[in-house]
């Protein structure tokens, strides 16, 4: 069992008393996913953390962040929240969620074409009162979002940027908490697989098993980037917690490996492969869960694909955490 990290738990006070707003009320679900296992062919224990299943906003691994970041809008005196992302994206409808129910306004950059008729999380920020600016690349948001934070604040508004997935060192935090949450439900898990993107997820699991001394290993299977570019942000956002936390930031982004599947992205970004349909397929069929394409489907294929090598001990107990996205199937 390794030791956590020096002042861990300082830390770990400091993370249940650190202020975030109350979006994830009771501990999401942990349970057996003993029909996808038996679909494999046995193998180690399979578990589920059902993130998916958070009430606010259509629910999400966003939820947890953006309680943290969205706290510090309000304490910080913003009347307005912007932020970026793709047109789908999971991150911008739970945002524009929070900004509906603190009174503020929100402003969304999304790279992508209008939709006539939009779908999925496209109409929910519609719903939600969203104000969506459309840019042509992903490569054209950040320069967006700089004028409208500068637009904003000439018409004499207070305006709060959110980084794409509020995946900061203060969002991660949701993650870190999310792990002592994750052992009052039981035993640590030998593994957790999860989508790793924008890395805030992962920094925040990574922090959390460190700061409580456990030997769990977090895969994040990427759904887009190299694994390499990933490692750094994660990386990056674990060094930015150390000071928010009270230790070594160095330490804390050096505690754990921090491990990368990008073997499941595919033809790209969004685009669905024959083992992201079906470990879709096995999830809807075999437990009533739905994965998307985007992101958590492609993490369940590589769940899957590890099981099937072998490459994970067939004693082991291995905890999908189940990111949500279900949203982005009616797209």
């Amino acid at each position: 069992m390794p030791e956590s990290i020096p002042g861990a738990r300082a830390a770990i006070e400091r993370l249940r008393t650190h202020p975030a707003l109350p979006l994830v009320t009771t501990p999401t679900p942990v349970h057996e996913m003993a029909r996808l296992r038996a679909a494999l062919g046995g193998g180690p224990r399979l578990l589920i953390k059902r993130d998916d299943t958070i009430p606010f906003g259509f629910g999400g691994n966003k939820v947890r962040k953006l309680a943290f970041v969205a706290a510090r809008a309000v304490a910080d005196g913003a009347d307005a929240l912007v932020t970026t992302g793709g047109i789908q994206s999971n991150h911008a409808r739970v945002t524009a969620a929070v900004a509906a129910t603190l009174g503020m306004r929100c402003v969304l950059i999304v790279n992508g074409a209008r939709q006539e008729r939009p779908t999925a999380n496209a109409l929910l920020d519609a719903l939600l009162g969203a104000d969506v600016r459309y840019v042509a690349s992903r490569e054209h948001r950040n320069a967006a979002v700089d004028d409208t934070v500068a637009q904003l604040a000439r018409e004499g508004r207070r305006p709060f940027t959110i980084p794409l997935g509020a995946s900061t060192p203060l969002g991660a935090l949701g993650f870190a908490r999310a792990i002592g949450e994750l052992l009052e439900q039981g035993p640590a898990p030998n593994v957790i697989v999860h989508s790793s993107s924008s890395a805030g997820t992962q920094a925040g699991l990574l922090a959390g098993v460190a700061l409580h001394g456990i030997a769990t290993r977090v895969v994040g299977v990427s759904p887009d980037d190299p694994a390499a570019s990933i490692a750094g942000r994660v990386r990056d956002i674990l060094h930015g917690m150390g000071p928010l936390l009270g230790v070594d930031g160095a330490a804390l982004a050096g505690a754990r490996p921090i491990e990368i599947d990008d073997a499941f992205v595919g033809d790209g970004y969004g685009v669905p492969s024959d083992a992201s349909r079906e470990a879709q397929h096995l999830a809807a069929q075999r437990e009533a869960i739905f994965v998307d394409n985007t992101y958590t489907a492609k993490a369940l294929a590589g769940l899957i694909a590890a099981v099937r090598a072998g490459s994970i001990p067939a004693d082991a107990t291995v905890l999908f955490w189940h990111t949500g996205g279900q949203v982005g199937i009616f797209a």
